[in-house]
């Protein structure tokens, strides 16, 4: 994939380029999870090369990157999956292979985001969202049923003394609560499915999350 276009710093327009990324690139990449994930995330959840290189060698179509005049903003990884509706629970950990994504499975029906980030200076651009979009366009190129991933419920550690992690979500959905992670997907055209318990190892979101998707609207799919 290579597209270009502009996104709008203010009123001025800046040129934006998404492309799949390479090994030239992993340094940038790994630099941009490190500002994009600080403390109390955990670093060794931060990509490292040889993931980087799984990402490259076994779905390259999964892998982009975004780039403001020339500088890494960001990324967004998946891999594909065979997902059974029927039984959606998972851990983070298993679905992607600790995110080196060997189980990637090129017969499957549903690309899995295993990490989305977008440096803080480059956040106010809308660069999250061009990337969901253009992993979108992969899945209708791939005539795959649908996009999912394990959402992040950041704020959800504010609330956890008051309300289930179900409710969260649920007050969330209502717009009573603005969560970082789960409003943005949901800005973005991604559906809460479930709450996924013990998905991931993070403090904020007391290690839950919220299994969000997006289904191919030129495939005809059962709700």
């Amino acid at each position: 994939m290579y597209k270009k276009w502009y996104v709008f710093d203010g009123d001025q327009p800046v040129q934006a380029v998404v492309r799949n990324y390479a090994k030239d690139d992993f340094q940038a990449l790994i630099d941009v999870q490190k500002e994009s994930f600080p403390p109390p995330f955990p670093p060794d959840l931060w990509w490292n090369e040889e993931q980087l290189k799984e990402h490259v060698k076994r779905f390259p179509q999964g892998a982009l990157c975004v780039e403001i005049a020339g500088e890494m903003a960001g990324s967004i990884t998946g891999l594909v999956i065979d997902f059974d509706p029927a039984q959606p629970e998972h851990t983070w950990s298993v679905i992607t292979d600790d995110g080196y994504i060997r189980n990637h499975d090129s017969g499957g029906n549903a690309i899995y985001i295993v990490d989305i980030c977008i440096k803080p200076a480059y956040r106010k651009l809308g660069l999250g969202k061009w990337l969901m979009q253009s992993m979108y366009e992969v899945v209708v190129h791939e005539g795959l049923e649908r996009l999912l991933g394990g959402a992040r419920m950041p704020f959800y550690h504010k609330y956890q003394n008051d309300m289930s992690a179900q409710e969260y979500l649920n007050r969330v959905m209502e717009g009573n609560i603005k969560d970082p992670v789960v409003t943005f997907l949901l800005h973005c055209g991604r559906s809460p499915i479930q709450v996924l318990p013990n998905y991931i190892e993070d403090e904020e979101s007391c290690n839950y999350a919220a299994l969000m998707e997006w289904k191919n609207p030129f495939l005809r799919l059962e709700s």
